[in-house]
C-alpha cells in the first residue's frame, strides 16, 4: 500500500472510532433525578433554595457536572417515591436533555421503616419487617419502576440514562458501634440485595444503563474499616445516608466509570 493511502486510511480509521466515543462533556444538558442519595442528604451542606429536598454541591450530580462543564438541572429530592419523581421532577425532560440519572425505590420499599424497626425492634421484628419490604419489592415495585423509566424515555427519547442503585449498608460479620445485632444487619443487607436485583432487572429491560453500587462499597459499609455511609447521625435525617466520601468515591466514581 502507497504511503498516502497509508495515511488516508489511518484517518478514515481514526475518526471513526471517534464515532463511536462519546465524550464525557458531550451530555451538556444533564437532568439529575431520584431520592436523598441522589440530592446529597448525608453530605451535611446543601443548597439554600433547594430546602427540604436538600440537594448538595457534594452529590454526585453536582459534581459530575462541574467537572464535565455541564448544564445541570437538579431535581433530586429527599424522600421521593417513583410517584414523586413521575409527578414533581420528570417535568424537568424535554427532547434536549443529553444524560439523565435517576435513584429511586428505596422509599417505595419502605427502608426508613425497615431500618427504624430494626433499630428500636427485636431481632425477629427486624427480619419480618424486611421481609415484608422485599416482597414488595418483587411484586409491586416492578410494575411502578417500569411507568417511570418509560416515562423518562418518552420525554427524553435521545438521552443517556442511568440508573443509580442503593449499597448494601453493613458489614456482616464485623462489630462496631452501629447498635444492631449481625441478624439484623444481615436482613437489612438481604433486603438491599433484593432491591438491587429488581432495578437492575427493570432498568435492563428498558436498555437503561445500571450502576449496581453493592461491589463498590464493599469495605466501605457501616462497621468496615472506611464508611461512606453515615450510621445513626445528628440529624437524624442524615443517617444512614452517603457521606461526602459515599457521593464522590462512591457515586461519583461510578458514574465516571460510564461516562469517562
Amino acid at each position: 500500500m502507497r504511503p498516502a493511502r497509508i495515511i488516508l486510511s489511518a484517518a478514515i480509521a481514526a475518526f471513526a472510532s471517534l464515532a463511536f466515543v462519546q465524550p464525557a462533556n458531550a451530555a451538556t444538558n444533564y437532568v439529575a433525578l431520584g431520592d436523598s442519595y441522589s440530592s446529597g442528604v448525608g453530605t451535611g451542606s446543601y443548597i439554600g433554595s433547594s430546602g427540604g429536598c436538600k440537594r448538595s454541591n457534594y452529590a454526585y450530580p453536582a459534581l459530575w457536572a462541574q467537572a464535565h462543564g455541564a448544564t445541570l438541572t437538579f431535581v433530586a429530592c429527599s424522600g421521593a417515591r417513583t410517584s414523586d419523581v413521575v409527578n414533581n421532577q420528570l417535568s424537568a425532560l424535554n427532547a434536549s436533555t443529553g444524560m439523565v440519572t435517576v435513584s429511586v425505590g428505596g422509599n417505595d420499599a419502605g427502608f426508613t421503616d425497615v431500618i427504624t424497626t430494626c433499630t428500636f425492634g427485636t431481632d425477629q421484628d427486624c427480619i419480618n419487617r424486611t421481609n415484608q419490604a422485599k416482597t414488595y419489592a418483587q411484586n409491586t415495585l416492578p410494575g411502578l419502576l417500569d411507568n417511570v423509566y418509560a416515562q423518562i424515555r418518552n420525554r427524553a427519547p435521545s438521552a443517556r440514562v442511568i440508573v443509580m442503585g442503593y449499597p448494601r449498608m453493613y458489614k456482616v460479620p464485623g462489630s462496631c458501634q452501629a447498635g444492631l445485632s449481625e441478624t439484623k444487619r444481615s436482613a437489612i443487607n438481604s433486603a438491599a440485595d433484593v432491591l438491587a436485583t429488581v432495578i437492575g432487572q427493570r432498568a435492563a429491560a428498558k436498555a437503561f444503563t445500571y450502576r449496581d453500587m453493592r461491589d463498590a462499597w464493599t469495605g466501605h459499609e457501616i462497621c468496615s474499616s472506611d464508611w461512606w455511609l453515615n450510621s445513626l447521625s445528628w440529624p437524624v435525617e442524615e443517617s444512614y445516608h452517603p457521606n461526602r466520601n459515599g457521593q464522590s468515591k462512591g457515586y461519583l466514581a461510578q458514574l465516571n466509570a460510564v461516562t469517562g
